[in-house]
């Protein structure tokens, strides 16, 4: 007997557990639900963390972590697939067998090294991110530390980042879209730039768009970066377009950290207040 899908489309985050609250399947969940919409969520990784850094990493077996993600995709209609930290090369192995045939978005957020500067998955894993997970993926949200490791390219001007951008483009013939969020670019201005890069085609020129907005200081920056693209994920969905989803989430994020600044959660980098209207 046949089974038609649910006509109401949904999110699916793969990613590790934060038992603090702030970041990976905890802040995708609350990002989900404050922009509105439904998710499933498949957990990768174990971690002990809070607020002021990670100090262990526990991967989930990696059969195991297929089998959720089989088991949710032959049940409910995912549309989006958003994919945060996994934590070993055998993890990102199983995550690829699993969603090799997925026709959706497959949305990636390379959670590879934190902010306190741990390293969140094995060496090998590395690899198996650049051999795997990117020829799926068609929208990739990396800061710029991360498009550095990604593309072994250092990108410290907008020259090198462009660089970084189109020799991903011209490897990975899938990604459609490149965002990097600006955080940890030129830190010393009051102002932060994100990057929208576009699939360039045959003429390897990375058409962009570039949202700038103010830097605002906070001590609650704990998850920006999985909730920045779980937002764009989320809106995603809504529009269908990604640069409507882009200019959504920016402004998301900025409203949501500004909510954010006086509330005091933690000894360390505090979460935010995904909660408050």
């Amino acid at each position: 007997m046949s089974v038609t899908k649910d006509s109401q489309q949904v999110v699916l985050t793969i990613a590790g557990s934060d038992p603090s609250g702030g970041a990976g399947i905890q802040a995708d969940l609350k990002t989900f639900t404050a922009i509105g919409v439904y998710s499933g969520a498949v957990i990768s990784s174990l971690t002990i963390q809070n607020t002021q850094g990670v100090f262990s990493i526990h991967p989930v077996d990696p059969a195991f972590v297929k089998d959720q993600i089989s088991c949710v995709l032959g049940d409910l209609n995912v549309s989006h697939i958003k994919i945060g930290m996994l934590g070993s090369a055998a993890v990102a192995k199983s995550i690829y067998d699993a969603l090799v045939n997925f026709s959706g978005e497959i949305i990636y957020d390379p959670v590879l090294v934190s902010s306190s500067g741990r390293q969140l998955i094995d060496l090998e894993g590395y690899d198996a991110t650049r051999s795997l997970l990117l020829p799926i993926c068609t929208v990739l949200t990396p800061n710029v530390p991360e498009l550095s490791l990604l593309s072994e390219k250092q990108c410290s001007t907008k020259k090198t980042l462009h660089n970084a951008v189109v020799k991903l483009f011209q490897l990975y013939k899938k990604l459609r879209t490149i965002i990097i969020t600006g955080g940890h670019f030129e830190p010393e201005k009051n102002m932060i730039t994100d990057f929208m890069f576009k699939s360039p085609g045959k003429d390897l020129q990375a058409d962009n768009e570039k949202i700038s907005h103010p830097r605002i200081a906070s001590r609650n920056t704990h998850g920006t970066g999985c909730t920045f693209s779980a937002a764009f994920t989320a809106f995603h969905l809504l529009t269908g377009n990604d640069s409507d989803a882009f200019r959504k989430a920016t402004m998301y994020m900025d409203a949501l950290i500004r909510k954010s600044v006086s509330v005091k959660i933690g000894h360390g980098t505090g979460p935010l207040m995904h909660h408050i209207k």
